[in-house]
C-alpha cells in the first residue's frame, strides 16, 4: 500500500487527464504538463515520466503501468487496458472516472471491503469480464491471504451463485442467524466482511447484483461507480434539422406556386456571359 498523499495525487492526475482530454489534447502534452503540477515529493512525477516514455513508443498506456506494478495495482492496470482494447466498447473516459473515484476512497483509509465491492461493480456495470478481473483484483496489495483465496472462490462460483450469498455467507451475520436457528456456525472460515454487509446482503438475495450496491452505497457509504455519461447530440442534430426544415420550405413553395397556375422555371435559368467577360 502506497501512502495517502501518493493516491490524492494519483486522484488529481486521473482527474486532470480525463478533463483535458476533452480539449483534444496530445497526452504525452497532457502528462508534462501535469507532471509540473504534481507534488514532487511524492513518486507520482517519475512514473509519469516512465509512462510518457512508454507511450511515445507503443501509444498505449497498460503495458507501462504493468511494468510499475509496485506503484499500479493490477485493477488499475486491468482498468486501462480493457479501456485501450480495440474489441471493447469500454471508454478511457470512463476508465479514468473510475480510477480518480478508487484512488480518492483509498486516500481516506479504505476497507477490504470496500475495496473489492467498489472493484466487483466496475466489473458488473462495464462488462469487463469476471476472469481475469477478478484476477487482478486479487492481486492488490490491500487484500490478505484470506481475502486472495475468497476472491479466486467467486472467480470460480461467480455467474452460479449469487454474489449477495457469497457474501452473506462469509459476513459476521451469518454465523449469529445459525446460532439463532439452533445450527452450528462454521468457525472454520474467516469473517471477511461485518454484520451490516451480511444484512444488507440477504436483504438483496436473488435480486439485481446492482440493488445490493445501491443498498452498499447508501448505508455504509461505500464509493460508487461512475457510470458511462450520455454523448450530447444537440450539436450535430440542430445543423441537421435546419437543413431539413429549408428544404421543407423549399418544396412547400414549389407546390404552392403549381397550384396557383404552373412552375415558372425560366427564374432558376443562368444568364449567358458575355463576350467582354
Amino acid at each position: 500500500m502506497l501512502p495517502s498523499e501518493e493516491y490524492v495525487e494519483q486522484a488529481y492526475l486521473f482527474r486532470s487527464l480525463g478533463e483535458r482530454m476533452r480539449q483534444n489534447m496530445a497526452m504525452q502534452d497532457l502528462l508534462k504538463w501535469i507532471k509540473e503540477e504534481i507534488l514532487s515529493t511524492t513518486r507520482l512525477p517519475m512514473a509519469m515520466d516512465f509512462l510518457a516514455s512508454e507511450l511515445k513508443h507503443s501509444g498505449v498506456f497498460a503495458p507501462a503501468m504493468a511494468k510499475l506494478s509496485h506503484y499500479f495495482t493490477p485493477f488499475q492496470t486491468y482498468v486501462v487496458a480493457e479501456s485501450e482494447n480495440e474489441r471493447s466498447k469500454f471508454d478511457i473516459g470512463v476508465a479514468l472516472r473510475i480510477l480518480e473515484r478508487e484512488a480518492g476512497y483509498r486516500a481516506k483509509e479504505a476497507s477490504p471491503q470496500g475495496v473489492f465491492l467498489f472493484q466487483f461493480e466496475c466489473l458488473s456495470r462495464n462488462r469487463l469480464g469476471y476472469d481475469r478481473g477478478l484476477e487482478a483484483i486479487a492481486g492488490d496489495p490491500i487484500f490478505d491471504d484470506d481475502w486472495r483465496d475468497w476472491i479466486l472462490v467467486v472467480r470460480r462460483q461467480v455467474g452460479l451463485i449469487d454474489i449477495a450469498d457469497m457474501i452473506y455467507v462469509r459476513s459476521e451475520q451469518y454465523p449469529l442467524d445459525r446460532r439463532r436457528q439452533g445450527l452450528d456456525a462454521e468457525a472454520d472460515k474467516p469473517m471477511l466482511f461485518g454484520a451490516k454487509e451480511g444484512r444488507i446482503a440477504l436483504a438483496n438475495r436473488r435480486k439485481d447484483p446492482l440493488f445490493l450496491f445501491a443498498a452498499l452505497h447508501r448505508q455504509l457509504g461505500y464509493p460508487a461507480v461512475p457510470k458511462q455519461e450520455p454523448i450530447d447530440q444537440t450539436p450535430e442534430i440542430v445543423p441537421a434539422l435546419l437543413r431539413r426544415v429549408e428544404r421543407l420550405e423549399t418544396r412547400l413553395k414549389l407546390i404552392e406556386e403549381e397550384q396557383r397556375g404552373g412552375i415558372d422555371i425560366t427564374k432558376y435559368y443562368q444568364q449567358p456571359k458575355s463576350a467582354d467577360e
